[in-house]
């Protein structure tokens, strides 16, 4: 790939210190002379290889998820180039430590493993100061932003200002998954409070020491971030990241069609699961409106991907009322059913009819077991956040009446998911198709080993970012979001008879990000929120904005 030199105003120590232009070594004879940097930098001139080698030999030498977290996200903060050049060529080693399951851990000791700043802390005390701490920002052209408020870190629940290491994790893998370029990217963590007390007794905690603001207060707040964004870059991408289940869901009505954002939680979760869904389907010959699904875990994500399946299944030939018989959602108080009093608005929809299950002796404190013997689901999704209870009695049960099921737990981090993927090949004779959240080894099993796939969001977003980007769409519509869907199902090996693996492998991410944006572009297109464009235009645009991690060619702007 050959990149015409880019002129800049930024000599001396100053270059050296902007993360998205240092080079540091490898700045050739000519630039070191024209950009006022001999003596600056050790005499011997690099190419990123060599670079990269060192970066190889410095991170072997640590032992612990988190120090390689906190080394690797120095080097972000020192070379941006350097970083991702390393990130893409060991992909599959450095996704759990830039993103789940290392990030959460991050997110954790934030204010204890701080070292350099990185994007925009926006706190509720300088709540009338939304649009100057917006223009503080030396990007020119953010293009992606990701939020979040702390209040549901993973599995992890309130981390106050910790979540800023989600945002700035979600961002990476924009860059390293879709080549989202990172001059365009922007993490925000607001801080409204934590109801964390280890937090708030922690003596090195950087956030605002103050319980969560909520209601109406809190609305507000969200709503002057939104609306200053919005006046600063109309034409941003905001993806909400780990907000509390209550606010997730009206923060994203409220705003999905004010400006392009989505929900990573909600959307991203829904559109990976249902693209596993639909290449699982299509491996043991079933169509998703075949399929009866059970849930465990009835919360916004829950819901999320409920509802997605639901809208295929209708894509599919089934009516509504038909499509919601075959889902089942399960909380700690069991089956929601119509009979269920308070249920939560996203809920309301998902409760099964009473009609609907003559097994049911009343129509509370159905567990789990009860409806996988009864309703006989063929896929069982864990989105619970506690591990352990798929047992080997449900699992055995739902094998009795279904030869291959289809079971998904989901949960993150590792310590979270539902049941072990090496248990549930056990207990179903090596006959189940087992999806996770976190990343988890193949497993052996009567001398056949078993990939197993991660459902992990990173197969979507990234995808549908480098689509808004390359098509200029204004929304994110719930087509485009079953596109991308489509797209993941349309590359799985599994499906395709290309090996065992249902989601491609994870060193294969460009082409799928590639083939995401592409699809989620036409439907933009067809959907009226993007400009109508060629195939060909579409995919050269898609050329365009991908960003590759190798050094450019500067000159000292005149």
């Amino acid at each position: 790939m050959h990149h015409k030199s880019v002129a800049i105003p930024y000599t001396g120590t100053n270059l050296l210190e902007i993360s998205l232009l240092n080079k540091g070594s490898a700045f050739s004879e000519r630039e070191r002379a024209e950009l006022h940097l001999h003596g600056l930098v050790p005499p011997t001139v690099e190419t990123i290889e060599e670079q990269a080698e060192r970066v190889t030999a410095q991170y072997s030498s640590l032992k612990d998820d988190l120090e390689k977290h906190i080394f690797l996200r120095h080097l972000q903060d020192v070379n941006e180039t350097l970083f991702y050049h390393f990130v893409v060529n060991n992909v599959r080693e450095m996704l759990p430590l830039i993103y789940t399951p290392t990030v959460g851990k991050a997110c954790q000791h934030f204010s204890n493993i701080y070292r350099a700043s990185r994007g925009l802390f926006i706190s509720y005390p300088n709540r009338e100061r939304i649009d100057e701490i917006l223009s503080n920002v030396t990007k020119r052209n953010v293009k992606v932003i990701v939020v979040t408020d702390g209040g549901r870190v993973l599995g992890l629940g309130d981390q106050g200002l910790g979540g800023m290491g989600i945002s700035i994790g979600k961002l990476s893998l924009y860059t390293a998954c879709a080549g989202v370029s990172p001059a365009y990217t922007l993490p925000v963590a607001l801080d409204v409070g934590t109801d964390n007390q280890q937090l708030i007794n922690d003596p090195q905690y950087m956030g605002w020491r103050h319980s969560r603001v909520t209601g109406k207060d809190y609305e507000d707040f969200i709503d002057a971030f939104v609306q200053a964004v919005k006046r600063r870059w109309p034409d941003v991408l905001l993806q909400f990241e780990d907000f509390a289940q209550t606010n997730a869901m009206p923060i994203l009505q409220k705003y999905r069609d004010q400006l392009c954002c989505f929900n990573d939680d909600i959307q991203g979760t829904a559109a990976v699961t249902l693209g596993s869904l639909m290449a699982a389907g299509r491996t043991v010959g079933k169509r998703l409106s075949d399929q009866r699904i059970a849930f465990l875990g009835a919360g916004a994500a829950g819901c999320g991907i409920a509802e997605k399946i639901i809208s295929r299944m209708k894509h599919e030939g089934l009516s509504d009322s038909e499509a919601r018989s075959r889902v089942f959602m399960i909380d700690r108080f069991g089956l929601l059913t119509d009979q269920m009093p308070n249920l939560l608005d996203f809920q309301v929809n998902l409760a099964q009819k009473s009609a609907n299950l003559p097994w049911a002796k009343d129509h509370k404190d159905i567990s789990l077991f009860e409806t996988v013997q009864n309703a006989k689901p063929t896929v069982l999704i864990g989105v619970s956040g506690q591990p352990g209870l798929f047992t080997e009695e449900i699992i055995k049960e739902m094998y009795a009446h279904c030869k291959n099921p289809i079971v998904m737990p989901l949960s993150n981090p590792t310590s979270r998911a539902e049941a072990l993927p090496v248990d549930i090949i056990r207990w179903t004779e090596g006959n189940a198709l087992v999806a996770t959240g976190s990343p988890f080894a193949p497993v052996e099993y009567n001398g056949k080993v078993f990939p197993i796939a991660q459902c992990n969001n990173s197969y979507i977003f990234p995808g549908i970012g480098l689509a808004v980007i390359a098509s200029g769409a204004k929304r994110v519509t719930n087509n485009m979001l079953m596109a991308s869907s489509e797209a993941l199902a349309d590359v799985s090996p599994m499906a395709l008879g290309l090996g065992d693996d249902l989601l491609p492998a994870i060193e294969d991410i460009e082409k799928v990000s590639r083939a995401i944006a592409f699809k989620v572009g036409k439907v933009a297109q067809k959907d009226g929120v993007a400009p109508v464009t060629s195939d060909a235009e579409l995919l050269a645009a898609i050329d365009e904005s991908y960003w590759y991690p190798v050094y450019r060619d500067f000159t000292l702007k005149k």
